[in-house]
């Protein structure tokens, strides 16, 4: 083939370099998955489902908390879980080497689509890179900048090309006059990409990492509780509290979760000073999510790391802090929030308490995901893991563990166990249902004396408990969905007798209400009320009326990183007995992310 020819091809094959870089272009960016628009991940992402995840941050598909890539840990995130992304790419920020043979890509195999549009850029005109690590990543989203740095790069190998061949056919002075004629808009595109170069090196010298990611949770409530009983003992308050997610992955599919959390959010209730009509206190009802911290010291809070066990199955070890729906579906999709603030206002309204029997411990768990609508979770976590004394230890003192099988993708049904084992030990308060329920449910023993014959301390003997649940999710359409579920605990209380705990709810949830990214719900239900109670002496006769809790909250999205929320919720009978008067706690929630 002469020269001229050479010059014409190459001349005629212009167009169809720029198709075939816009067609590989538009194949990567369809090939990427689109993200969740849910909401961490725990992590913030409270939260729907993927083997390979939200946490953190954490639907849409619904977030499934510990398979999503993540998070999302939102769990995230999207509405239903605020969990942090797993696509956290080593290489990304790396430059890429210049190839000459596509066969020196490892991920391109000739049974590719775009395998001799490839082969023709690279082995042709030489204008094709590949990543450090010898790949093209081929279903990989581009960037706007990437593409025009690849184009300059076939338009200068064009004119290399068009320079050195002689004009045997009178068309080189036409491409010259051509090149002059938008040789300004050339120039700038060139310009564009130095100065793209330039900013690339600057965030390369000055980036926090190339493995971790940040995201944050603050949470501004404004909140205060009325009732006969209970009016004169709360105040109005104003709480705030901080999460900062660190997000690190090593392999792109793994994730390391390291949280920062601050806050200073004093339950309304649950506390001392509140005394109700009967006398009784110590109700753990109407708590809020985010609740509990105090201070505004900055403590390590969730130290986890998680990764994928071949393509149907993701393990988490868990450091500190652990709770069992940090890693198992609850089943609860929009109300599941990780104890974040873009959901559910009450813990009781984001899961079956049982969920966070044994709480805030380390261990391990397993999630298998077998085919699309079967996933089952494994779990176990022992907060008395870090002290090596006698009768403490990772498997000699407190411990908790969770067996479930949840079935279906638009309807989901869950069916759940836990085990555990509290006997108060290490600093540790014996038997506890997450921040839910009556004193009476968490088997407090000074409430307890109150009601039996026997003392306190004879009251504060180890208990072990068999908890068990079942969840179900109707999605009926993309804005309505009905959460439910059944909790009932079985304690025993060692060397004395036997408890009965009962709990259960509906959740009417209506996502996107009034503009997308708000969300309303209606929650009603029972927490965790002893309906039963065997003990040597009897009981005298305590109430056993339903803890009553109803719950309805509006989540109105201002903008991408900030939503407010004012909610209601509503005790019917505050620590299980319908003569104490009612208890209503009113909120406005503010929440920043990013």
């Amino acid at each position: 083939m002469n020269q001229a020819k050479v010059f014409r091809i190459a001349l005629l094959n212009v167009p169809t370099i720029l198709g075939i870089i816009i067609g590989l272009s538009t194949a990567a960016i369809a090939g990427e998955p689109t993200p969740s628009t849910q909401g961490i991940t725990d992590q913030n992402t409270q939260q729907p489902s993927s083997i390979a995840q939200t946490p953190l941050n954490l639907e849409i598909s619904v977030p499934d908390a510990a398979m999503e890539t993540e998070e999302t840990l939102n769990p995230s995130a999207t509405p239903e879980t605020p969990v942090p992304s797993l696509e956290l790419d080593s290489m990304e920020n790396q430059g890429m080497g210049q190839v000459t043979n596509v066969s020196q890509l490892r991920d391109v195999s000739p049974g590719d689509w775009a395998y001799e549009a490839l082969r023709s850029l690279v082995e042709r005109y030489g204008c094709i890179a590949g990543y450090p690590d010898g790949t093209f990543r081929g279903n990989r989203a581009m960037t706007r900048y990437e593409f025009a740095a690849g184009l300059n790069a076939c338009l200068q190998q064009i004119e290399r090309l068009i320079g050195n061949v002689p004009d045997n056919g009178g068309d080189l002075p036409t491409l010259r006059r051509l090149i002059e004629e938008f040789e300004a808009e050339l120039a700038t595109l060139g310009a564009r990409v130095d100065n793209l170069e330039g900013r690339v090196a600057f965030l390369e010298d000055h980036q926090f990492s190339t493995t971790t990611k940040l995201s944050g949770e603050v949470i501004f409530g404004l909140a205060d509780a009325f009732g006969d009983d209970v009016g004169d003992d709360v105040n109005t308050v104003f709480h705030d509290r901080v999460r900062l997610n660190f997000l690190t992955s090593f392999t792109g599919k793994d994730m390391l979760q390291t949280r920062l959390q601050a806050g200073n959010p004093t339950p309304l209730l649950a506390r001392s000073g509140v005394t109700y009509d009967d006398g009784s206190s110590g109700s753990q009802e109407g708590r809020f999510t985010y609740d509990g911290p105090a201070g505004n010291d900055v403590v390590i809070d969730i130290l986890r790391y998680r990764f994928p066990l071949g393509d149907k199955a993701t393990v988490q070890i868990v450091a500190n802090n652990g709770l069992h729906h940090y890693y198992s579906d609850t089943v609860n999709p929009y109300l599941e929030g990780a104890a974040g603030g873009s959901n559910a206002i009450s813990r009781f309204a984001e899961r079956n308490p049982i969920y966070r029997i044994g709480p805030f411990g380390a261990g391990a768990a397993i999630a298998l995901k077998p085919s699309d609508n079967l996933r089952v979770d494994l779990g176990y976590i022992s907060n008395t893991a870090s002290n090596p004394g006698e009768d403490n230890g990772l498997f000699n003192g407190n411990y908790s563990g969770i067996a479930q099988i949840v079935y279906g993708s638009r309807f989901k049904i869950g069916l759940t166990y836990v085990h555990a084992y509290d006997d108060g030990g290490d600093s540790a308060r014996r038997f506890l249902l997450g921040g839910t329920g009556t004193a009476f449910a968490n088997l407090n023993p000074a409430q307890l004396a109150n009601v039996t014959n026997l003392s306190a301390d004879t009251l504060s003997t180890p208990v072990v408990s068999n908890s068990y649940g079942l969840e179900t999710s109707l999605r009926f359409s993309p804005k309505f969905l009905v959460n439910g579920w059944v909790g009932k605990t079985d304690a025993r209380l060692i060397g004395l007798g036997d408890a009965d705990i009962w709990n259960f709810a509906l959740g009417l949830v209506f996502p996107d209400l009034g503009k997308e990214g708000n969300l309303g719900a209606i929650v009603a239900g029972a927490e965790p009320t002893l309906r039963g109670l065997d003990v040597p002496g009897g009981t005298n006769d305590f109430n056993r009326d339903f803890a009553y809790h109803i719950e309805g909250f509006y989540k109105y999205q201002v903008s991408d990183n900030l939503s407010i929320t004012p909610g209601i919720i509503w005790l019917t009978a505050p620590n299980q007995n319908s003569d104490n008067s009612d208890a209503v706690i009113g909120t406005v929630r503010t929440t920043f992310t990013f």
